[in-house]
């Protein structure tokens, strides 16, 4: 099985070529440099579900200093001030420093369904949610980033489970473990395409990405006071009553009885 720096060492070569890449096709070279960064990251992502505690506490402490600073844009766009922006990046912080690194422990099994193609997916769907910015195309391509990182880790693990032996290859029980679509577990295979289906309405659903394609995603106002709300219901029940109210004053006449 290939080792924590093999993994992060091949991945960082490929982010550097694909950095490379886009500044062939003329992206910002910080783009580029950002995107080729992800990808080395997230050469590692898929040992989130490893015992071993050094995958785990050293992606836990980068996520929890770079996703803050990658999400600004996004608060921004929410029209949060900045001492708003500084409380959710740190709140940010400590759920991911404290809190993911602990869930993988207690709810993943090495070699599970986070070493497979749909969580290499999720992550990069992951990645275009936070990393927020005008132009569509970016973002695109630093997801992508993610997603090529992630399955540089899962053809690692693959080409160490074949090995030689007396000139012949050997698969060794672990083959087929790594590059997959869903696994042994039925709760493993459930929630993996649960978050997966979860981070597509996200972004399908994310009013920045939208906008880029002059899709007005569906975002409901709630009313946030009393005037609000009266004005809401108004507007939405107004006109049956007032044709109610209307038909209420129409004279009623009186029935007779017999005696």
């Amino acid at each position: 099985m290939a080792g924590f720096k093999t993994h992060i060492t091949v991945s960082s070569v490929v982010g550097v070529g694909y950095g490379a890449l886009g500044l062939g096709l003329d992206y910002p070279l910080e783009s580029c440099m950002l995107a080729g960064g992800l990808c080395g990251i997230a050469g590692i992502l898929p040992d989130l579900d490893s015992k071993s505690g050094v995958p785990v506490r050293e992606i836990m402490a980068l996520a929890a200093a770079i996703v803050p600073m990658m999400m600004i844009d996004r608060f921004q766009h929410m029209n949060m001030g900045p001492e708003s922006i500084v409380l959710a990046g740190a709140l940010i912080y400590i759920v991911i420093r404290f809190g993911v690194g602990e869930i993988f422990k207690l709810y993943t099994v090495h070699r599970g369904m986070w070493h497979s193609i749909p969580a290499a997916i999720t992550c990069g769907l992951l990645a275009m949610f936070i990393c927020s910015c005008e132009d569509y195309r970016l973002r695109v391509f630093k997801a992508v980033a993610v997603f090529i990182g992630f399955m540089a880790h899962l053809v690692l693990d693959e080409i160490w489970s074949i090995e030689l032996r007396g000139g012949r290859i050997h698969l060794k029980s672990s083959f087929g473990t790594a590059i997959k679509f869903w696994g042994k577990s039925l709760w493993g295979n459930l929630s993996t395409y649960a978050k997966l289906i979860a981070m597509i309405a996200v972004t399908m659903g994310d009013p920045i990405l939208m906008e880029q394609f002059g899709v007005q995603p569906f975002n409901p106002r709630v009313p946030t006071n009393a005037q609000e709300w009266f004005e809401h219901v108004w507007q939405k029940h107004g006109e049956p009553l007032r044709q109610a109210d209307a038909g209420a004053a129409l004279p009623i006449e009186p029935h007779s009885h017999a005696h």
